[in-house]
């Protein structure tokens, strides 16, 4: 297993994925780093090679739907769900106000048991609001993975709620 985090590590390196210098976050708060996870997530490089770590991590005869928030995660569900051959789930970050208006695109039933999938997590709230829209829904969630973890509260907020969050690489590793 190690080799291919050191292969998703490279592969985050040479695109640029993790960028070194002054940044302002989304939350307002100023960083050293910034992680760039749309350069990662339209890479089919870097796609494969994270559908294939989560894939081999996965029990794939015990769990039912791979799930993830919009926008970011989409990609990567794709990937695993195309190569795990386990159907998706595409979670919304708001109710749509039209059409069948549902928090959840596909086909989720209940006690199905969903593994949710997030490409960079902070404190972890938007997959934990990921995994409650999941819940509600009758969807059983008890692991979760980020791409790359923060490292700023997200595996103890997800524990606190019940989740082993799994990252496949946190930005210690760089």
């Amino acid at each position: 297993m190690g080799n291919k985090k050191e292969e998703l590590i490279e592969l985050l390196k040479e695109n640029e994925v993790i960028k070194f210098g002054k940044f302002t976050l989304s939350s307002g708060k100023k960083s050293d780093y910034y992680v760039d996870m749309k350069r990662a997530v339209t890479d089919p490089k870097i796609l494969s090679k994270v559908a294939e770590i989560i894939s081999e991590r996965i029990d794939k005869t015990g769990t039912d739907k791979i799930a993830g928030p919009a926008l970011g995660a989409i990609p990567i569900v794709t990937a695993i769900s195309l190569k795990s051959e386990i159907p998706m789930l595409m979670i919304r970050k708001a109710k749509k106000g039209y059409g069948t208006s549902k928090l959840i695109e596909g086909d989720l039933e209940t006690e199905d048991v969903v593994v949710v999938v997030e490409d960079v997590t902070t404190t972890g709230n938007s997959l934990i609001n990921a995994i409650k829209a999941v819940s509600e829904n009758g969807g059983l969630v008890k692991r979760a993975f980020v791409v790359v973890d923060r490292s700023e509260g997200a595996l103890e907020n997800l524990k606190r709620n019940g989740i082993d969050l799994e990252p496949l690489v946190s930005i210690n590793d760089f």
